[in-house]
């Protein structure tokens, strides 16, 4: 079966929201799946990278422009 990815657009959302809904997110996917999360939470860095160690995923890519923080999340 074909490797899927998603987009989750969590823009403008604060702490604990961004972490929250990715978690949810996450277990939705197979494994080798990507997620793709855009975010404005200045702790988002912190939370999502330590999202990814806590549940067994990767973060392949990690970017910040114009204050969008911007995942790449293998499952």
């Amino acid at each position: 079966m074909p490797m899927s990815s998603t987009h989750l657009d969590l823009k403008g959302l604060k702490c604990p929201l961004p972490v929250l809904r990715t978690r949810k997110a996450l277990s939705r996917l197979r494994p080798g799946d990507l997620l793709i999360v855009e975010c404005t939470d200045p702790l988002a860095p912190i939370d999502i990278v330590h999202l990814a160690r806590e549940t067994g995923g990767s973060v392949e890519h990690s970017s910040v422009c114009g204050g969008v923080h911007v995942f790449h999340l293998r499952a």
